[in-house]
């Protein structure tokens, strides 16, 4: 497995290219952004793109699929819960200032206990709301691709639109339950561990209580 982390667009959001070294095959989680650097990352390694996997519906994480599915129409994996955020990616860049091109719409829609492939590899897919109401994680190998439930020291919002706190703490206990030394791949900032997180994060360190008792 070989992962590699595209910091992109102005919310500074980690795209992960993700590929089995002995297939040569890839997916992209989470294009959030700058989708030519997206492209160039893919064919610089020489893969084959298979799918686009979406953690959430979130601006950050989905501006950047229509510029990735011109180059290659490979499918769009997003959960049908998002669906509202992610239909509105336009309206929700103007907000900010942005100019956000619309995605295409999903061609597969994620569900808890679905397990993704890429090549050799397979993931298990987590259904985490809080941050956002079809907020999904990929579970395997070791690591586990979190989008923006759970950040190095820190968790995601739940002040945005359809964000949920009271979800999220449940999520929490989900990623607190996962083996110590598995690897986070987070939306935002460096990767951490479970162990860490659990050791020294406040949001963390409670939901590791909860699920001990």
């Amino acid at each position: 497995m070989i992962v590699r982390t595209l910091t992109v667009g102005p919310f500074q959001e980690n795209c992960y290219l993700l590929g089995d070294a002995a297939t040569r095959e890839a997916v992209l989680v989470d294009p959030g952004d700058e989708p030519e650097r997206l492209i160039d990352a893919v064919e610089n390694e020489g893969w084959t793109l298979r799918a686009l996997w979406i953690t959430h519906g979130h601006i950050d994480h989905v501006g950047g699929i229509a510029g990735v599915k011109r180059q290659w129409d490979v499918p769009v994996y997003l959960h049908p819960a998002d669906r509202p955020l992610y239909d509105r990616a336009a309206e929700q860049g103007r907000h900010y200032g942005l100019t956000i091109e619309t995605p295409p719409a999903p061609e597969h829609a994620l569900a808890e206990g679905d397990v993704m492939t890429v090549g050799s590899l397979s993931f298990t897919v987590i259904h985490v709301p809080g941050h956002a109401p079809g907020h999904v994680a990929f579970v395997g190998h070791g690591v586990v691709f979190g989008g923006d439930c759970l950040f190095a020291g820190s968790i995601g919002r739940t002040d945005l639109p359809l964000s949920d706190p009271a979800a999220l703490a449940r999520s929490l206990e989900r990623f607190a339950a996962l083996a110590d030394d598995t690897v986070v791949y987070a939306g935002h900032g460096p990767a951490t561990s479970i162990r860490e997180e659990k050791r020294s994060n406040p949001f963390l360190t409670g939901a590791a209580r909860l699920i001990t008792r």
